[in-house]
């Protein structure tokens, strides 16, 4: 059946992604019934409904240059403050807990995979995608639907799952603290400090977030270094495809090397941090990069709404959920069963456990709305690497499920 809006009407289209990715982001914003959901689902649900009534058409050229330039600009805006070396220097043990959290989603995610492989179609490529996910955030689990070219309607039933488990498990880690249980069982510093300031009349952590002072010159160098950088990486992985050999002739060694530096997304990553942490003084004055990639994930959210079907969402969903719920659960006895064994604080547990599952941005917010103040630029440093690793660390575990198959 055609739909009311032509694949060819190209400003049409683009008008409504851009439009519903902003009124997500208002709405979530503005909302307290909307943040519950997240953003991320509204952008999707919109195009979902759209598209199954057919406003809008199921595949267009715009729906194509969101995923082939949209998502690789985005990585580059987001890896902007990924500074390894300030990562390294600044973040103390959190860094040793997250990695411990990320190994948590490794494992979570391999056993999930174990349990419903038979189940569920194209976990393979969903357990990299979920991988990267759970280690960094939707940039990685962008980058990867992309790279294994997963099916729009899995993508959607994904996304759905995922922002639903993360929806409970928020509300998990934001209640813990007011647990007995883990009051008395764990260090608590943070959590005391902020009752006293309370006590007191002197908690500030509502002050945190302020807007952003972003000019011209910032606009100009963040989106003049990220198409600089996209542009290099991919004509790097081209040449570097297109000498190495790969294939069913070819070794395991090369073709293992063929699939790191042929990979686009992979090399994106790569290249980026290497000029980042070269040039971390340039980067670091940047204003709004964050802002940037965010929002061009979210014109990504809509975009794979658009070809779901609502009778896959309903057949597929209930079991990514449980897919989701593994992942979650072992990456949260993980991180909390080595943060008790290697002493550290309740909120280090909480906040890497987050910045897994939900990214560098949620652990932050989490840390400024607990009033968390000294963690808050700690985890989003840890957080943010997350991003980095999660491309190589999804990358493998799809090439590991892909052989399982």
């Amino acid at each position: 059946m055609d739909s009311l809006i032509k694949p060819e009407d190209t400003w049409l289209l683009w008008a409504f992604l851009v439009g519903w990715a902003a009124l997500s982001i208002f709405l979530e914003q503005k909302y307290k019934w909307a943040a519950k959901i997240s953003g991320a689902v509204i952008a999707l649900i919109g195009a979902l409904i759209l598209a199954n009534i057919n406003i809008i058409p199921t595949a267009a050229p715009a729906y194509d240059a969101v995923w082939s330039y949209v998502v690789p600009l985005a990585i580059p805006l987001l890896l902007f403050q990924a500074n390894l070396k300030k990562i390294w220097n600044e973040s103390g043990r959190l860094l040793l807990l997250f990695l411990i959290s990320s190994v948590g989603t490794v494992i979570g995610v391999y056993l999930a995979f174990i349990a419903l492989k038979d189940t569920i179609p194209f976990l393979d490529k969903i357990g990299a995608m979920m991988t990267g996910s759970y280690i960094g955030g939707s940039i990685n689990f962008a980058a990867l639907s992309v790279k294994f070219h997963t099916p729009g309607e899995m993508v959607s039933a994904a996304v759905v799952a995922d922002n639903l488990m993360m929806a409970v498990y928020f509300f998990v880690l934001m209640a813990i603290p007011a647990i007995p249980f883990f009051r008395k069982k764990f260090q608590t510093p943070h959590i005391d400090e902020v009752e006293r300031n309370e006590a007191a009349g002197e908690t500030q952590a509502s002050s945190y977030w302020k807007p952003k002072s972003v000019s011209l010159k910032d606009i100009a160098f963040a989106f003049g270094s990220a198409f600089a950088i996209v542009a290099v990486s991919f004509k790097l992985a081209e040449i570097f495809a297109s000498i190495i050999p790969s294939g069913d002739d070819a070794s395991v060694f090369m073709n293992i090397l063929a699939g790191i530096f042929g990979d686009k997304y992979l090399m994106l990553t790569t290249i980026t941090i290497i000029v980042v942490t070269t040039f971390s003084r340039f980067f670091e004055k940047l204003q709004g990069t964050q802002e940037f990639g965010t929002f061009l994930i979210y014109i990504f959210f809509v975009v794979i709404g658009v070809p779901a079907s609502i009778p896959e969402l309903i057949r597929n969903a209930p079991l990514l959920l449980v897919f989701v719920f593994i992942i979650v659960l072992i990456n949260m006895l993980i991180t909390f069963g080595f943060g008790k064994l290697l002493k550290f604080n309740l909120e280090d547990m909480i906040l890497a456990s987050n910045a897994n599952i939900g990214g560098p941005t949620t652990a932050a917010a989490m840390a400024i709305a607990k009033g968390w103040t000294r963690l808050i630029v700690p985890i989003m440093l840890v957080g943010t690497l997350g991003y980095i690793i999660g491309n190589y660390i999804g990358s493998m575990m799809g090439y590991l499920f892909e052989s399982m198959l």
